[in-house]
């Protein structure tokens, strides 16, 4: 039995062993006694949908909170004790209270008095109240899907990075690729809008640059209506960054030490009181990285039938961010927000690439190119925007803009021997600048009582600026000279102008929501390099964007959703420049200006029901996508110092179409009070049809047609040993997929976290263990016309992180309850910095 095998065994022996410690941890529960009781006004009158809050006396995390029903009543499971009950409601002024529970049983009535100010607004139409006491990690609306990471031990003093490979539908590659449901075009979001903490091309790096700790919850769109942007064909994620909704001042500090070497440290801090509100994110950290690339290449033509190369790279990195921001409510009415946004990176890098080239007549080259490298990215991004309600029935306004700034500078010294004689030096420099402005305005308008009426125009304007120098000396010619066709400077423009209209509503038990979006969309280049090889292009396109989404209501939590999309994959920039990478020179990346968005119709049926103790979301999906784009690699004889060496080129070309279906199954389930499960099933099949061509570089057509099936799993198991102490462990598997220019291999990873909760709920340390056999490596193998080649990739090998967070100044939770009736069909779109458009 060889290694991989024996390590998949051991692992499969793991995840079963899981459960069974998971079913022994109910041994150590703590006793909980069941009370309940009710809430009333001065005349005896059940007082619905008040907030009803347990908080121990001597131990905070034994502190428990609840809803009253319609009728005014609550229920819940406590640990004997001495409790402060405090009590909220709608026109009441609040209400506090001492009980001592010792046993179970009903604590009577407890009674509220009315605000002096209060109308006889309909207290029993209240709808939607929200408290924190408890939270469900995985919650299904309308149109998205809400992930909360507050309960993600496996993740703690992690970046967003770690936080998106544990959310249901995502997956996240070794090398820092997100996906949903197999496909890569993602977008992403940050509080509702596209955000230069990002970088300009969303890269490992910056997903990496953005601490976990500071994320309120990931909005997963798989099937975005028309209100949100049409980019994204595989969907969207919209990242919620903390902002408190306590009163008072508070705060949090976190604290992360792991290995491979990482240190953390971050802080929310919040203070609000009458209608003033300011908040404060920040931190910092660094970080060691480690990357390794294998290579192995058969060749029938060319000066070599076998090419191997081994690639390990070692970085270190600083980063920093801080985030500022004020809401003031200037009437009831209208409200003003202000933020900025500061994020810089600074890193090293020292990488070593060996080759090994075996010739036609058996003779062996060998080849060693090591680089120094380092990376400078300063980003910064104000937000402004304005709410206002013209009335309480929901009409209301909202204008925003965003001004966003990105700067990254990359420089690598590459030193290269061949048959450890001096080769050839590189000095590579590389500079981009990204500018952007956001402008959006949103309005919406009820109709009567479950119509609503929804309309918006935003603009978008980006303006990217690429310098590229690559010099090159040799044991012939010791001068740095100009690579001519790899030094270039290059202008990327774009301007999206869009407009939509939607309309929602309900009859009885089926809601529906319809629009359409309009997206005019120019994009300017101009491309020139040293050869004099210049290329300039202009893109222009209108599309409109459909979107249906139906509901029907089974029961209250049970419901059927059907929905169509129509979406638009614009190529990322970095794809649209020749020639911008050339920092390995026998395995090049080349953009392609003449490359075309690929557009998406999208349909999905899901069936969600969710109940106290668990939620279930199957979702059957098709996805149809035209002008698809594969990534070709081809070969080609280059002279390297003056040798024939074969190269490997990778280039982004329009192909054919792509159909993806499947089952996309999200559960989560509290199998008792001390084991919960968190899961994601993705079985998915693909039909991909396509062959490209080109005689100047290739000598047959390279085929994409493919067809199969494949999965993808994740499973999550939480277990309570008490109410301060919990065990995580999650494993994770993606199936291979098939084509006849790819073979993909399986991929699967177990990871480890735990939990205690420390100084009377004022702190909590934590430990993780991720990828614990190491095992969190892409393998595939590339069929070209005149080749194949086996490629390994590992991006993280096995870390460790151990974490401590104090939270300090605690004040009241603020309780959100609106004064109008809920509307059954809302997008729910978070907090006041999100707008969705």
């Amino acid at each position: 039995m060889n290694q991989t095998e024996i390590i998949s065994l051991f692992t499969k022996k793991t995840l079963g062993l899981t459960f069974v410690l998971s079913a022994a941890a109910l041994a150590f529960a703590q006793d909980k006694v069941n009370v309940t009781g009710s809430v009333v006004s001065k005349d005896n009158q059940p007082v619905p949908y008040a907030s009803v809050t347990f908080v121990h006396k001597t131990n905070k995390a034994l502190s428990e909170g609840a809803l009253t029903d319609e009728k005014g009543q609550y229920v819940m499971d406590i640990t004997p004790g001495n409790y402060d009950i405090t009590i909220e409601a709608i026109d009441y002024k609040k209400g506090t209270f001492n009980k001592q529970i010792a046993t179970a049983g009903n604590v009577g009535a407890l009674s509220i008095e009315p605000e002096a100010t209060s109308t006889n607004a309909k207290t029993q139409d209240i709808q939607g109240v929200v408290i924190t006491a408890t939270t469900k990690p995985y919650k299904v609306e309308l149109d998205k899907r809400t992930y909360d990471p507050s309960q993600d031990i496996v993740s703690k003093g992690g970046s967003l990075q770690d936080v998106l490979s544990n959310v249901p539908s995502v997956s996240v590659d070794t090398d820092g690729t997100v996906s949903m449901r197999g496909s890569s075009n993602v977008r992403f979001l940050i509080n509702g809008k596209p955000s230069a903490l990002l970088g300009i091309d969303d890269g490992a790096n910056a997903l990496q640059s953005i601490p976990a700790d500071q994320i309120e919850r990931i909005e997963v769109i798989t099937n975005p209506s028309s209100k949100f942007e049409a980019s994204g064909t595989a969907g969207i994620l919209n990242i919620i960054l903390k902002k408190s909704k306590k009163t008072g001042f508070n705060g949090s500090v976190i604290g992360t030490l792991g290995y491979l070497p990482q240190t953390n440290l971050n802080t929310n801090l919040s203070w609000r009181k009458g209608n003033f509100t300011w908040f404060l994110n920040g931190g910092g950290g660094y970080r060691e990285s480690k990357n390794t690339q294998r290579n192995n290449a058969y060749l029938t033509t060319g000066d070599f039938r076998e090419t191997h190369n081994e690639s390990i790279s070692k970085s270190k990195n600083d980063n920093y961010n801080a985030t500022a921001g004020l809401v003031v409510d200037l009437t009831e009415k209208t409200s003003i927000n202000a933020s900025g946004t500061l994020r810089t990176f600074d890193g090293t890098n020292i990488g070593n690439i060996d080759y090994v080239n075996y010739g036609f007549d058996n003779a062996i080259t060998t080849r060693n190119r090591t680089s120094n490298g380092t990376n400078n990215n300063l980003a910064f991004q104000g937000d402004f925007g304005l709410d206002h309600k013209f009335d309480d029935k929901g009409q209301n306004l909202a204008l925003s803009l965003s001004l966003q700034s990105n700067r990254s500078n990359n420089d690598s010294d590459i030193f290269q021997t061949q048959n450890n004689n001096f080769d050839l030096q590189n000095i590579i420099g590389q500079k981009t600048r990204n500018k952007t402005l956001i402008g959006k305005a949103d309005y919406e308008l009820p109709i009567g009582e479950n119509s609503k009426l929804e309309a918006g125009y935003r603009i978008d304007i980006n303006a990217n600026n690429y310098q590229n120098l690559v010099t090159q000396s040799t044991s012939s010619l010791p001068f740095m000279l100009y690579l001519d066709d790899y030094t270039y400077t290059a202008k990327y423009e774009e301007m999206f102008n869009a407009g939509y209209l939607q309309f929602k509503s309900k009859i009885g038990k089926l809601g529906y929501q319809l629009g359409v979006r309009n997206e005019n969309s120019r994009i300017d280049i101009d491309y020139l390099n040293l050869a004099n090889n210049g290329k300039t292009t202009v893109k222009n396109y209108n599309n409109l964007f459909p979107s249906v989404f139906l509901s029907y209501e089974i029961s209250k939590d049970n419901q059927f959703l059907l929905n169509y999309s129509r979406r638009i994959d614009r190529p990322r920039s970095f794809f649209l420049i020749p020639n911008p990478s050339y920092s390995d020179n026998q395995n090049i990346f080349d953009g392609n200006i003449d490359l075309n968005p690929s557009y998406v119709d999208s349909y999905e049926l899901g069936y969600s029901i969710s109940k106290s103790k668990f939620t279930i979301n199957p979702t059957l999906y098709f996805r149809h996508q035209t002008d698809d784009v594969k990534m070709i690699t081809y070969s080609q004889q280059e002279p390297i110092n003056g040798v024939p060496t074969t190269v490997f080129h990778t280039k982004p070309v329009n192909i054919g179409s792509d159909d993806r279906f499947g089952l996309d199954l999200n559960f989560n389930w509290d199998a008792t009070k001390w084991l919960k499960f968190l899961g994601n099933v993705d079985l998915f099949g693909y039909n991909t049809k396509g062959n490209y061509f080109d005689p100047s570089i290739m000598t047959k057509a390279q085929s994409f047609e493919g067809n199969g099936f494949a999965v993808r799993a994740r499973l999550t198991s939480t277990v309570k040993i008490d109410k301060t102490l919990s065990f995580q462990f999650q494993g994770f598997y993606r199936g291979g997929q098939k084509t006849q220019s790819v073979d993909r291999k399986d991929m699967y990873a177990l990871n480890f976290g735990a939990s205690k909760t420390i100084w009377k709920g004022d702190g909590t340390i934590s430990f993780n263990i991720q990828d614990i056999f190491n095992t969190r490596a892409m393998q595939s193998t590339t069929y070209g016309p005149d080749f194949t080649r086996d490629s390994y990739m590992q991006w993280q090998p096995r870390q460790f992180a151990l974490s401590l967070t104090y939270r300090f100044k605690q004040g009241n939770e603020k309780v959100d309850q609106p004064k109008r009736k809920k509307d059954i069909n809302s997008n729910a779109q978070g907090d006041d910095q999100q707008g969705p458009m």
